[in-house]
């Protein structure tokens, strides 16, 4: 049984990071260049992206999908049980790798990349966030 409440508690935490992104979204990229911005985003960034990982085990272990070997196992999981979009979960695989590239490989972080996901792709966690609370009606 899903422990609807951590569920819950979980996306709300993702919302706040969301929207405390959005609120200091920079306009442009030069804005975003910015250290202090460019940090503030990506911290925001990846911990809204862990947010939406940590539900995904929440899921799996609730509905006992199995126990996933590694991170991707639980997308993998989760898309074999049919309870997102296959466009959800080339969303998670992406902002996993965002999240991974951020976290582990400070050299390869693409300014232009964070800039685009924060400027284009926040959307994606209300999408998630309501596939989400679809799946657990």
């Amino acid at each position: 049984m899903v422990d609807r409440e951590r569920v819950l508690a979980k996306l709300d935490e993702m919302r706040g990071y969301v929207e405390e992104l959005r609120s200091i979204a920079p306009a442009t990229l030069e804005q975003y260049q910015r250290v202090a911005n460019k940090r503030a985003c990506e911290r925001l960034l990846q911990i809204a992206v862990e947010c939406m990982i940590d539900v995904c085990q929440l899921l799996v272990s609730g509905w006992r999908l199995g126990l996933p070997a590694a991170e991707e196992d639980l997308f993998d999981k989760l898309e074999a049980a049919g309870h997102f979009t296959p466009e959800t979960f080339n969303t998670l695989r992406k902002m996993r790798g965002c999240r991974n590239i951020l976290v582990h490989e400070y050299g390869r972080v693409s300014d232009q990349i964070v800039f685009d996901t924060i400027s284009s792709s926040l959307g994606d966690f209300d999408h998630f966030a309501g596939e989400v609370l679809d799946a657990l009606r």
